[in-house]
């Protein structure tokens, strides 16, 4: 038993060892505001002793000036206190008013500073974090409850320092009757303190233990609410499947939820008969003593309201520090997010190396396995691709091409090996200054909600903005004739979330991607499955530019289609993280491997698919497959 009371013991204090920290973050984030409210704290405290001790000196003076006559010289000793009564009432507004006004302005700046932290770490954590279920949890845990508790806490504690005070005054008003009341007053409250801080620790136990449920709850109503989802939704009629899921979990959380309240109703209701025992006995003993002619009605009044302020006052302290306790239990969470570290990082000295490319980017004996994966995604991999040439990987899906992208952009670093460039490895470049050297298409492009002008320069928000360099990206993708159809042409918002939004196709968000990667004039060009949401027309065009586009850069490509790889100058095979062939388009034809294999299915189908066309039908109403297991171009290749 003692054991666990001090593992109790030390799980509170440990909690309210982040209020240190906690009034750090406010400060740094209101400053003077902070001070300000500091100032109507102490004087709210002390404006409620001051009314009482009045209400004492008025109800005396009252109680002897009855029967004497209505003269300045009688009503003076009751007009007096009544005139600073009504002064501290009016002061007392006035600064509730104004702490109104500072809390709120607080709260505001507070929230934005804790946002400004969650998005900052967000921003530079490595992406093997988004690998994993746990992180997420945390995130959850972090931007949910825990962005508000830091004013929170420092509004608990604000009422403890506020009630503490105004609670000490009470107590020196009463010590004159007898040290017995004091006494019962901490009688009457202190059991409430052990239910309080009880629940509160099982509740914070419970809300992290449903993390996940809660996750699925949110997950659920997306489903049910976002446009992406919704025509499948109905096609398939899912509504109520995932009505029924959502439903389900939300009932688990709420019993479990009302059975934590209901057993702490029944905890304050029991205690409850002790301070009311507590209560009765206090005012019997003075009661007695005003029988006996020890009081005055002025002593009665004051006790009256002094007992019962104070007796309030203590169930309110008691209130704040179990506030303060459990707003520490959820700033545990915001904390522990904002201890995450990246293991990609800058090296000790990123400036003693300038970043240059005038050869050719090596991965060597590369070694790299995604956070928890069992097996490697890469395995002593070797890859050399040429400067200013135009390399081209090809292969299945899984056969780790992507990966290759992630490593050259040090999203993530290998667990074995080196990728270099000119033979210097990337940590020990600037992250900044490297991935300013190159600019991608992913293969999974972010619609932004912008205008076509804004979601094109998104792609270098460093650069010196004009509408002829914006023009001219958008032409080099293939976007400008998309743009030309919008109704406010480069002005248009794109998306429909908000109004006079317009929405794109899939191949149009990604020629508008396009757009972006090459508005970064960076020396890499990376671009993953550049026409895979391309017609046939539109690929042909966009090649023949890219071609154009390619000179003078060191261009890597990532693709299914073998119509697209064909315009590299070398081209990499890939299958389970090994490179089976290379060589030029025309060698690979040579050599009768797997690369011929697939350009000679693919020829084959299209030839048919072209006959099909002629005939007004498709063959078997599908685009057929090329041997790497990917859909083929449903072009002519030649």
């Amino acid at each position: 038993m003692s054991t666990q009371l001090h593992q109790k013991f030390k799980k509170v204090a440990r909690q309210f060892s982040y209020l240190p920290r906690t009034l750090r973050l406010v400060w740094a984030a209101t400053r003077w505001r902070m001070l300000l409210w500091l100032v109507f704290l102490l004087v709210q405290a002390l404006l409620p002793v001051g009314a009482i001790y009045l209400t004492r000196i008025l109800v005396d003076n009252l109680s002897a000036a009855l029967g004497s006559g209505f003269s300045w010289d009688t009503l003076s000793p009751v007009f007096w206190p009544a005139a600073f009564m009504a002064m501290i009432w009016i002061l007392n507004d006035a600064s509730q008013s104004l702490l109104l006004w500072i809390n709120t302005a607080q709260a505001e700046r507070v929230q934005d500073h804790v946002s400004r932290l969650i998005h900052d770490k967000a921003v530079s954590i490595d992406l093997a974090y988004y690998e994993t279920p746990e992180y997420f949890d945390r995130l959850s845990r972090a931007t949910g409850e825990a962005i508000q508790r830091p004013l929170a806490l420092l509004q608990s504690c604000g009422a403890l320092l506020q009630n503490s005070l105004t609670f000490i005054a009470m107590v020196g008003l009463l010590l004159p009757y007898g040290v017995l009341l004091p006494l019962a007053l901490v009688i009457s409250t202190l059991p409430a303190f052990y239910v309080v801080l009880r629940h509160n620790l099982r509740y914070h136990s419970w809300w992290q233990a449903v993390t996940a449920n809660r996750r699925w709850t949110d997950y659920y109503n997306r489903l049910l609410t976002d446009r992406v989802a919704a025509p499948e939704i109905r096609l398939f009629d899912l509504g109520k499947h995932f009505q029924a899921s959502y439903q389900e979990v939300r009932q688990r959380l709420r019993e479990q939820r009302i059975e934590l309240l209901k057993q702490y109703s029944l905890n304050r209701l029991a205690i409850g008969v002790v301070a009311l025992l507590a209560a009765v006995g206090a005012f019997a003993w003075v009661g007695m003593r005003a029988l006996n002619g020890e009081l005055s009605l002025g002593d009665l009044a004051l006790f009256y309201q002094a007992f019962e302020k104070g007796r309030g006052l203590m169930r309110v302290l008691l209130g704040d520090v179990s506030e303060l306790y459990a707003n520490s239990l959820y700033l545990e969470e915001l904390f522990d997010y904002l201890t995450l570290t990246p293991q990609v990082t800058d090296p000790p000295a990123p400036s003693q190396v300038t970043f240059k490319l005038n050869q050719s980017i090596q991965f060597r004996d590369v070694t790299f396995r995604y956070p928890g994966a069992d097996e490697p995604t890469l395995e002593r991999f070797n890859l050399t691709i040429s400067a200013g040439k135009m390399t081209a990987i090809v292969g299945t899906n899984g056969a780790g091409k992507s990966t290759l992208i992630k490593l050259l952009c040090r999203f993530y670093d290998p667990m074995q090996g080196a990728v270099e460039v000119d033979g210097v490895d990337l940590r020990r470049f600037e992250l900044a200054e490297l991935r300013r050297q190159i600019t991608v298409l992913f293969q999974q492009p972010v619609a932004y909600t912008a205008t076509a002008r804004q979601s094109i320069t998104l792609g270098d928000l460093n650069a010196q903005h004009n509408d002829e360099r914006v023009a001219t990206a958008a032409r080099n993708a293939g976007a400008d004739e998309v743009i030309a159809q919008l109704p406010l042409g480069y002005e248009t918002l794109l998306g429909k979330a908000f109004e006079q939004g317009t929405e794109l196709s899939g191949g149009e968000w990604q020629r508008m991607a396009l757009a972006r990667a090459f508005y970064r004039s960076a020396p890499i060009l990376i671009l993953d499955e550049p026409t895979s949401a391309m017609d046939s027309w539109a690929e042909i065009k966009w090649l023949d530019r890219l071609e154009k586009l390619a000179v003078g850069r060191t261009t890597f490509i990532i693709t299914h289609r073998l119509t697209t790889a064909m315009r590299a100058d070398h081209i990499y095979v890939m299958d389970q993280g090994v490179v089976v062939e290379s060589g030029s388009h025309e060698e690979l034809l040579a050599q009768g491997g797997r690369y011929a294999f697939s350009w000679t299915a693919q020829t084959r189908s299209d030839a048919a698919q072209t006959r099909s066309m002629h005939s007004g039908e498709w063959s078997n109403g599908a685009k057929p497959h090329n041997s790497l297991g990917t859909t083929v171009s449903s072009r002519n290749p030649s």
